[in-house]
């Protein structure tokens, strides 16, 4: 209203000043989220993202065929759960998602086991059930 009307009376000062204000207020609000966004990277991998990875692989998870090659979408997915995978503590959480999924999809076990020798990436560990995340470093 007071920049339409032209009025640049007290109370229009007052409103652009609050306005500018809360401008301030939410400007500082997305740098806080920014920075504590950046802190929690260093987190260990939540297992929706090895998850939502791996469904790249469905279609041979499930039916065993196609194989995946390098390149493929399945294999750009396991490539990047190497990628992610750069410190111990990442590397045992993949594992243990992994483990979860092999446990939960007993008969595709196989199929997920042998994701990264199509791909050519090495996980830094076995996808077997036998493994110990724990020992992983």
């Amino acid at each position: 209203f007071c920049a339409i009307s032209g009025f640049l009376g007290k109370g229009c000062l007052s409103k652009r000043f609050d306005a500018m204000e809360k401008a301030k207020v939410v400007a500082m609000m997305g740098v806080l989220m920014l920075v504590s966004g950046a802190a929690s990277v260093s987190a260990v991998i939540d297992c929706t993202t090895v998850v939502a990875l791996i469904s790249a692989c469905s279609t041979f998870v499930t039916y065993g065929s196609p194989d995946p090659i390098p390149r493929s979408p399945c294999c750009d997915a396991v490539g990047s759960l190497y990628s992610l995978a750069d410190t111990a503590d990442d590397r045992q959480s993949v594992c243990r998602c992994l483990m979860d999924l092999i446990t939960t999809y007993k008969p595709n076990a196989t199929a997920i086991a042998t994701l990264p020798g199509f791909c050519g990436v090495s996980l830094g560990f076995t996808i077997d059930p036998n493994t110990d995340c724990n020992y992983i470093t």
